[in-house]
């Protein structure tokens, strides 16, 4: 008699779940308030936090689309698929908290800074990609399509990342300099950045397997219904 193998499903979850319970914490409880911004100040640990998943996302979207165009494999599709659809969310989200903080603290909920410019372009991109696929008439050719245009918004993830180096604008360049320096003058709120950073690359972790594994369902199902149809 063989023992059941364990159900480890709960555990990604319950860590999301944990870890968000415990950034939320230290975000509205324990972390103290900015010397200069005051309360608003607390949004940037979300803020910040956003553009971790945002990177890896896009950057996912560039690798599988390329592997997608070489190999011609549909898993790669998927995963690309779905990257892009998460990525853009947590860019949404990004671009949101940044006009929230940004009306306190520069007295506008926009302006044209070069990260700033270059992020919504980043946000057009694969807004784009998705919107390729959605209304290609022929389904092949619109995942080649947007494969082209995933591996080549990689261009615009370099740039945004440089832009605070290249070009003047009112981004800081760093948060943390490899001196040790920091806008983050309490270590409780370098702790407090840590932890959400953390929970929402997990929560990015945990989205992006349940959509993987429902767009595999969803290839699955169509499979099915072509090969009834094929009987019929």
């Amino acid at each position: 008699m063989t023992s059941a193998k364990p159900n480890t499903d709960y555990i990604v979850p319950a860590s999301v779940i944990l870890s968000m319970l415990v950034a939320l914490y230290f975000v509205f409880i324990a972390v103290p308030n900015d010397s200069f911004q005051g309360p608003v100040q607390r949004i940037f640990y979300v803020h910040l936090s956003m553009w971790l998943p945002t990177f890896v996302a896009f950057g996912i979207v560039g690798v599988t689309s390329l592997l997608f165009l070489w190999k011609k494999d549909l898993r790669w599709d998927r995963i690309a698929t779905a990257s892009a659809e998460l990525g853009l969310l947590f860019c949404t989200l990004g671009l949101a908290t940044g006009c929230i903080w940004a009306k306190p603290i520069w007295n506008t909920w926009w302006t044209w800074d070069p990260r700033l410019t270059l992020t919504l372009v980043l946000w057009m991109i694969y807004a784009a990609y998705l919107l390729l696929r959605s209304l290609a008439t022929d389904p092949s050719q619109g995942s080649v399509l947007a494969a082209i245009l995933g591996v080549s918004g990689v261009v615009d993830l370099y740039l945004v990342n440089r832009a605070v180096y290249w070009w003047r604008g009112i981004h800081p360049a760093v948060v943390v300099t490899k001196e040790g320096d920091s806008g983050l003058t309490d270590p409780m709120m370098r702790i407090t950045l840590i932890l959400c950073m953390l929970a929402f690359f997990l929560l990015f972790l945990w989205l992006l397997r349940l959509r993987v594994h429902t767009a595999k369902l969803e290839t699955d199902i169509d499979d099915l219904r072509h090969d009834v149809l094929a009987a019929a």
